[in-house]
This record gives C-alpha cells, structure tokens and sequence, in this order.
C-alpha cells in the first residue's frame, strides 16, 4: 500500500528530513567494550532480548520500506554486533531490493567478518565500516574487554577488502590514557591500505560506561597529532548532514576524519532515525526512549497506520542533545544504551 502522503516530506520541528536508517538487528555482541557493553554488567547472566521479541526480517523490511517511502536513502545495519544474528546475509538481500535504497552498509567489529565478507557482497551490501580501537594489540584486548586481539578483526578487513566490500571505513572511538597514544599509527595504517579512518570523541551515549570529560580526546588534538606526522588538509563534506570532519594527506593519497559529537556538534543537521532489535524507533543516539512499532505491527495495523505514527514522532522530533550536553552536567539524565540502538 502507497500512502496518499508520500509526496509530503517528513520534516522535525527543525526542518531536518529523515535521510538515514541505522537498523539494529540484534542487542547480543560478542565484545564487551567498556564504553559501550562493560563486562561487569553484560556478564554470562544477562539476559538478552528472547528470539520471539526481536523483530523478524519481513518485519524489519516493511518497516524499512515504510521509512524509504518517507524519505531514507541510507540505510546501515548495526546492533550490538549484527554478525552473530543468525542468516544475517538474507536480511541484506531483502533490503538490497527495495527501491530507493542509496547506500545499504553495515557496521561490524568484523571478528566473525572473513566468514561472511562474500556472502554480504553478493546479498547486496555495498560497503562495510569496521569498528577498530587500536591497532596496538594490548590495547586492542584491554579495550574489547574479551582479551581478543586484532588478527581476526584484520582477516576481516583483508576479506571484505577483497570482497570488494569499499570503501572500507574504520572507527576508533578515542580515550584519553587508554588508546590516544596509537593514533597516529592506525591513521597510517589506513593510509598504507586505502581505508578510511574515522577518530570518534568518546561520548555520553548511555549511562552505564562512567563517562567523564577528562577522559574526551578533542578532535582538534586528534587531527594534531596526525598533522604533526603526515600533514593533513581540510576537504568539503560529501552531503549536508555527514557527521565526519573530513581531512586529506597533502602529500600522497588517502583521508581521515573527525567525529566530534562532544566539541563541536553537528545536531543541526541530523537526520538519523534508529531502529532497536525489538522494534522502537529512536530519534537521536542520546534518547532516553524510543517509540513502539512492533505492537501495532504485530496487532495488524497497514502501512499507512504505521507511516502515521512515524510521521508524527519525526514531526514532534527536537532533538538536539549534543548542543544542551552541559545542562545535563550536574544531573545526568538516563538514556537508551549504545549497543540497543547501534552507534
């Protein structure tokens, strides 16, 4: 069913469009950063969503459709860690044939990647971003908090690489004292290989990873650091609303970028919606809740119910944490985990 309202555009209270769908397919990861999933309290006994509360696949690309006919282009796949949901590939092709999808991702900590890189490409997946703290494998173990090291998340890269899976894009998310001092080092190991890297200031995203200022990495320090080594200059976003500062080596091939959500917010132009594995919609990485799809999905509703109340959530839409952070400083306020709503 076509909604008589397709040809309105769903706009927040801010004018913002709804662009890009981050999709979480599963809240089960088998890392436990301490920034995102501390093992103290993700440990052997925490209980996950049952099987029967995650949204199914014909579910996950009705709702998909849905948001493509109010807008979306982009479409990425996260969770937790989308790799350990089962038949994961099969999603992809579902999505990879609904019309007017742009750009279909995903984002991985690519521990399980080398067995999946083909079948994702051949599912229809364009590009794959990797989650890569350190190349330093100490740091590497201390930071995904398994003692995992880096040489299968490296077979990961290798393979999706050779898949043709590009281009391959890797995140850092960067803490001061525990992974600032290799830096440079992954900047030049992306630049040796033709990746992209991404530094990412370390954010309040939940309320559960003991979040302090003092541990925040400014991307002005990061882009430094590098600068000092391999010179870098500035070069234009690729379309309003990327959240990535992006920089050039001036000598040589390659780019790097800066994810500066905590010094220099981009709210201002945001247009990311989340979906949780269990079906809510969320409207900003800092919610404090998220809105309920899977009951009236489940009770029979039809498209055009379901485009209603997205409609209206995106239109009541005002988020704008990053901006308003420091009137949350003296009385921190509870919002949605990391690893429910993907990154």
């Amino acid at each position: 069913m076509t909604s008589d309202l397709a040809t309105i555009p769903v706009l927040d209270r801010f004018r913002r469009p709804l662009r890009d769908l981050r999709i979480s397919v599963t809240d089960r990861c088998n890392f436990r950063c301490p920034y995102c999933m501390p093992a103290e309290i993700y440990g052997d006994r925490y209980q996950f969503l049952p099987r029967e509360s995650l949204l199914s696949f014909e579910e996950i690309e009705r709702l998909t459709r849905i948001l493509v006919n109010l807008g979306v282009v982009k479409v990425r796949i996260t969770g937790g860690e989308p790799l350990v949901r089962a038949e994961i590939d099969k999603l992809i092709s579902m999505l990879g044939r609904v019309p007017g999808i742009e750009d279909l991702t995903m984002t991985t900590n690519a521990f399980l990647l080398s067995q999946f890189a083909d079948k994702l490409k051949e599912a229809g997946l364009q590009r794959i971003t990797v989650s890569l703290d350190s190349l330093d494998d100490a740091v590497f173990r201390h930071m995904n908090g398994r003692n995992f090291g880096t040489e299968r998340v490296l077979e990961g890269i290798e393979a999706a690489d050779r898949a043709g899976l590009r281009p391959i894009k890797i995140n850092a998310v960067v803490q001061r004292g525990v992974n600032d001092h290799t830096i440079v080092e992954l900047a030049r190991f992306a630049r040796e290989h033709d990746y992209i890297v991404r530094f990412i200031e370390y954010m309040d995203v939940g309320t559960l990873n003991g979040w302090k200022m003092d541990d925040v990495v400014p991307a002005e320090e990061i882009l430094d650091r590098i600068h000092a080594e391999m010179p870098l200059e500035p070069v234009e976003a690729n379309y309003k609303g990327e959240v990535a500062l992006r920089y050039r080596f001036k000598e040589g091939d390659g780019e790097v970028g800066v994810i500066a959500s905590v010094t220099k917010p981009f709210c201002g132009d945001c247009s990311r919606m989340r979906l949780s594995p269990e079906g809510q919609i969320v409207t900003c990485l800092f919610a404090t809740s998220g809105t309920d799809l899977r009951t009236p999905l489940r009770d029979g509703a039809n498209d055009d119910e379901i485009e209603a109340i997205i409609r209206g959530l995106w239109g009541l839409r005002d988020d704008r944490y990053s901006e308003i952070r420091t009137m949350f400083t003296d009385e921190p306020r509870k919002k949605v985990e990391m690893y429910h709503i993907g990154g």
